[in-house]
């Protein structure tokens, strides 16, 4: 068998490659490319080695077009400064291919009946630190430019101070981006992939878009990207970007973003003719590291040229030092890359030590098919494609940029000079020199091979059309090819990759099984693979930030007093989740708060990192409050904080066995000042009514809650009162969790229990001469925001919005065997009940009563007060739309409402879609549009209210259509109508692409999802930052609890479900049972269907 034909097989899994016209995988997991999927097998609980390799035998490669072979070239090797290294387990070269062990059989063999999967393995040997398996990972940001941490503006204008234009020639300050990049977690080293099309006026190193003064709702990424596959430890990852062949319209995408008001919707690249008659290249990056060193990762870039004719392309992956050396004085030494050896460039840093990278000589390109062997030993006759390699520094160009002499005589940009002719500076004519003449001998790259930034030039041309493929392959490893075969054989290579792939299959596999379809399995892994690339590392020392660098200008002194002057302690070095790596590269705190949801699923030790490090003094601030994001530190989000900690406690426990107690406890006390901050400051008048500020929420009210009020007074939000009482639920969860193991925190769980009570009694709250102003409104059957300028002077805001559904969140139950356990606890709860009985019974639910279970209920609405609300909330013609819970009741669409203050308008509307107003930026849209995060805890709100009322209580769903449920189903059919913004139909459309013909039905485009900001409250179509799966990947987790019964979208719903429920089975007490089961069978016991008590 030739080796050409040894790759097909090992690609195709054997056989021929498969025809264009032919259903083949897409590169999305096994999803094929007309949409139908391929089945994968799962491993069983306990698999045999038989069981393994017949489970490998029918997995489907995720690659659709035959990679083409490397031409036999001479092995390369680091000439110089060889490095010390650690060898990894040999393989045997003689060993037969029939008789070779993959190293997922080796491990199972090994660990026998505690096999759980490699990546589970690998993730057990990085917590206990015998593999460091997350130094390496997609650590690199979208958008470094135009950040509040690289702006130095006097007027606090980070848009406009480092501009776009700017990021290719200037050198960073505080981070570094690049398209599909990684780093080290400290990032001392970076690589990204550098694209050049022979037709733009600059490389294409990273994404572009619209910044917040040039976009009609504020910034916007303009490109075309999709984040496919990532395992927790970056053993493999996969992503794709889509590269136009004709220039790339930036000047057309910022005029007509301009030109549009906030009435229309945004400017996109597929709006413009970048994509007509598929002239673009699908570029897909993998990253795989060996199977037992973290540090040695195959990099392997694949691209296809979906165009109709031939066409070249410039790929030039690129390896640098961030700059640390124009900052501090004296100035430290630079780190170190040079030509080892032809085509190995060599890195050197004091505490990484010494990496390479291996730039191999590539294939040329390829049809999309081999048509017989005579073209395929013809295609192996033709030679490789070469790189150049080349060196400059990580130094910025001051002479494009402000005309002044540059300290180096090589710059970040020399790479666009080098390559691209046009963009060359022009020289003036000299002592009778041409300029052109004179500029032709200009080197802009260093000819001795050195620098602080390398690339590799591949220049692949004529790529052949309708599918055409080149491939380059890279090893960044401090291993040589004496030690790592890998290196310079593509077989060993190309094996190694799908290995990981397969690993990948198999650990996603475990998490999500049964009866769910082919394409929620995909968005399951995409929506979790989009969350683990959307770390990033996020360095921000606000002392050295304000006060400027030694050896640099001192920036303008008013900067000091625009923003985050109160933070000096502020000192952030870590690998953090974003919320969207471009449009929002820097942590939100509540944002963040959710994102641990899903991250627990896969890495709970991530997860559990993220809310550990935001309580951290470094983070904290010392009087308790917990930083909101970089344009405004002290803003205000929902405290969410300490119910995001105590669910991914309960979640690690009930997926993994692991009851991280040390966890909860040290999180818990610093949740403690956190309440405190709340308390002291956005309880004014000492009522437990908290103002808050914008909470999240934006644009939610007719005014800018964050300002005082134009009318004078004091807003009394019902959200922020409901959010205090739902920190306080969750504070008392958690004590009464800590007090099973010290009985110190019994005490802490009664002062909680007691708060908690005064906060719903503040529900109806007391002016100063005891008159009692509600915020319940009964002929509405809602709560609302009121304003409150003194005695006798009060005003409800009648806005059917999410302000008014969020009291639902503060809702506890308490097992009567929780109860028991803590005497002192269960003697005050009684003492309070018997002793204070109008603030008990005024405005929370009846807790003397017992429920199902004899379970006690802690809520803030009572039963009546919930179904008043519940009618509203599940009407389709207010809250309740095919996609979710909206944000705002379709009601105000012909009701709006309108206040006059002062000779000025306010009012509220129904906007499903983007924002019409410049509130916050006017990125983002509270009222109307479908929301995620807050669908999610209305969720599970619902089904926290029916461990207590159980099936007794039944709600009609939707409102007016004669079907009843209890919360349960409820709660469940939001969950499929959330699914559903995500799902095919019965037509192959998902409706969040908005009807977009090419991104429904088109075989290159159809099984790719984005994850956006919010969605649109009537047809659910994606809007705001496109890859925000930071909290939409909470879909995953919807998928993993109930996608097993999700229905296709827009088909009938079966009233009545005749598939084992949850809800039906005996749910036994945490506390009652020493081995307590969930409502599943212990076979099931990987899912997240427990709706118990212990698992919410």
């Amino acid at each position: 068998m030739s080796s050409a034909e040894k790759l097909r097989g090992k690609i195709f899994g054997g056989g021929a490659a498969p025809q264009p016209n032919q259903s083949t995988s897409n590169g999305t997991n096994g999803t094929t490319a007309n949409g139908s999927g391929t089945p994968k097998a799962s491993l069983p609980a306990l698999p045999s080695l038989d069981s393994v390799t017949s489970v490998l035998a029918s997995i489907k490669p995720g690659l659709s077009i035959e990679v083409p072979k490397l031409p036999t070239a001479e092995p390369i090797r680091p000439a110089t400064r060889k490095p010390t290294i650690t060898s990894p387990p040999e393989v045997s070269q003689d060993v037969d291919d029939e008789q070779y062990q993959t190293y997922r059989e080796k491990l199972l063999e090994k660990l026998g009946a505690e096999y759980e999967g490699v990546e589970r393995y690998r993730l057990l040997q990085d917590g206990k630190k015998e593999r460091h398996w997350k130094r390496w990972g997609p650590y690199l940001s979208e958008r470094q430019w135009a950040t509040v941490r690289e702006d130095y503006s006097a007027n606090g204008d980070a848009w406009t101070h480092f501009p776009h234009e700017q990021a290719r020639s200037r050198a960073y300050r505080w981070g570094e981006d690049g398209l599909a990049g990684i780093s080290d977690n400290h990032q001392r080293l970076c690589f990204a992939l550098g694209l050049w099309n022979g037709v733009d006026p600059i490389l294409k190193e990273r994404l572009f878009g619209v910044t917040g003064h040039q976009g009609n709702h504020g910034e916007d990424c303009k490109e075309l990207y999709w984040y496919l596959d990532s395992t927790p430890t970056h053993s493999y990852m996969k992503y794709l970007y889509k590269y136009p062949q004709r220039p790339y319209p930036y000047e057309e995408l910022v005029r007509e973003s301009i030109a549009r008001g906030r009435d229309v919707q945004e400017y996109e690249l597929m709006d413009t003719d970048a994509f007509d008659q598929d002239r673009y290249w699908d570029v897909f990056v993998e990253y795989a590291k060996d199977e037992d060193d973290p540090n040695s990762i195959s990099i392997r870039i694949t691209a296809y040229n979906r165009g109709p004719n031939p066409a070249t392309l410039h790929l030039i992956p690129q390896l640098w030092f961030p700059n640390t050396w124009s900052w501090p004085l004296p100035t430290p030494p630079r780190p170190n890359l040079w030509l080892s050896a032809p085509g190995v460039i060599s890195a050197q840093e004091k505490t990484l030590g010494t990496t390479h990278l291996y730039c191999t000589v590539s294939p040329p390109p390829a049809g999309p098919t081999y048509a017989n062997d005579t073209d395929e030993a013809e295609q192996e006759d033709e030679d490789g494609v070469t790189p150049e390699i080349m060196f400059t520094e990580n130094d910025t160009n001051f002479q494009r940029l402000y005309n002044v002499p540059n300290k180096s005589d090589y710059v970040k940009d020399a790479f666009h000079d080098h390559i691209i002719p046009s963009h060359r500076p022009k020289a003036a004519t000299t002592n009778g020199v041409n300029g052109a003449h004179a500029e032709a001998q200009r080197t802009f790259i260093n000819p001795e091979n050195k620098g602080t930034k390398s690339g590799a030039h591949y220049t692949f041309k004529d790529v052949p059309g309708k599918g055409g493929v080149v491939v380059v392959r890279l090893k960044l490893t401090p291993n040589t090819p004496d030690t790592d075969a890998s290196i310079n054989d593509e077989e060993l290579f190309d094996d190694s990759m799908d290995e990981r792939r397969r690993e990948a299959d198999e650990f996603y596999g475990r998490l999500l099984g049964g009866t769910v379809t082919d394409d929620l399995k995909a968005i399951y892994r995409q929506a979790l693979g989009g969350m683990l690339w959307t770390k990033q590392y996020y360095k921000f020392i606000q002392d050295e930030w304000l006060n400027g660098d030694p050896a640099q200008p001192a920036p303008p002194p008013e900067r000091k007093w625009i923003r985050n002057k109160e933070w000096r302690h502020l000192h952030c070095a870590d690998i953090l989740s974003m919320p969207d790596k471009w449009e929002y590269p820097f942590f939100a705190a509540w944002d963040t708060a959710f994102h641990c949801i899903p991250l627990a699923m896969v890495d709970p030790a991530f997860a559990k990192k993220q809310l550990d490090l935001l309580t951290r003094e470094w983070y904290m601030k010392p009087d308790g409050q917990i930083p909101a994001y970089e344009w405004n530190f002290s803003d205000v989000n929902p405290p969410v904080h300490a119910w995001a900690t105590f669910r991914i406690f309960k979640i690690e426990r009930k997926l993994y066995g692991n009851e991280d107690l040390e966890f909860l406890e040290r999180v818990f006390q610093k949740l403690l000042l956190n309440f405190t901050w709340w308390v002291n400051r956005k309880d004014a008048g000492g009522n437990n009514v908290f103002e808050g500020g914008f909470l999240g929420l934006d644009n939610i009210g007719a005014f800018n809650r964050s300002e005082p009020l134009p009318t004078g007074g004091v807003l009394r939000q019902a959200d922020g009162t409901a959010w205090m009482a739902f920190f306080c639920v969750n504070m008392l969860n958690m004590a009464l969790e800590l007090a099973k193991h010290n009985p110190t925190y019994e005490d802490i769980a009664s002062k909680f229990f007691e708060h908690f009570i005064f906060i719903a009694d503040a529900m109806s709250y007391r002016g100063s001469n005891d008159e009692t102003l509600s915020l319940w409104n009964e002929k509405d059957g809602m709560y609302y925001d009121a304003i409150h300028w003194g005695p006798g002077h009060s005003q409800q805001l009648p806005i059917r919005s999410l302000v008014g559904l969020i009291p639902l969140y503060a809702t506890l139950t308490l097992e009567p065997s929780v109860i028991n356990r803590f005497p002192g606890f269960k003697k005050r709860m009684e003492w309070f009940i018997e002793n204070r009985p109008g603030l008990v019974e005024r405005n929370l639910a009846n807790i003397k009563a017992g429920g199902k279970g004899q379970r006690r209920l802690l809520a803030l609405v009572s039963k009546e007060r919930l179904i008043r609300i519940l009618e509203k909330m599940l009407d389709e013609q207010e809250f309740l739309s095919d996609y979710g819970i909206r944000s705002l009741s379709l009601y105000h669409k012909k009701h709006p409402y309108n206040i006059h203050v002062n000779g000025q308008d306010f009012g509220v509307e129904y906007w499903p879609g983007d924002s019409k107003s410049g509130m916050f930026g006017g990125n983002s849209n509270w009222r109307g549009p479908i929301w995620l995060a807050t669908n999610f805890l209305l969720i599970e709100s619902l089904q926290r209210f029916h461990q207590y009322y159980g099936s007794e209580l039944q709600v009609e769903c939707p409102t007016g259509s004669g079907d009843f449920m209890d919360l349960g189903k409820v709660a469940e059919e939001v969950q499929h109508r959330i699914i559903h913004i995500f799902g095919r139909d019965m037509e192959g459309c998902r409706a969040t692409n908005g009807g977009n013909v090419k991104l429904d039905r088109d075989p290159h485009f159809r099984d790719y999802v984005w994850f956006h900001e919010f969605f649109h409250g009537n047809d659910g179509r994606g809007l705001g930052a496109s890859h925000q799966t930071g909290w939409s990947g909470l879909v995953a987790f919807h998928i993993m609890q109930s996608g097993m019964s999700c229905r296709l979208p827009r088909t009938p719903r079966t009233p009545r479900s005749v598939s084992m429920h949850y809800f039906d089975e005996r749910i036994d007490s945490e506390y009652g049972d020493e081995h307590p089961q969930s409502a599943f069978t212990v076979s099931d016991n990987n899912t997240l269907g427990d709706l118990s008590p212990d698992a919410l």
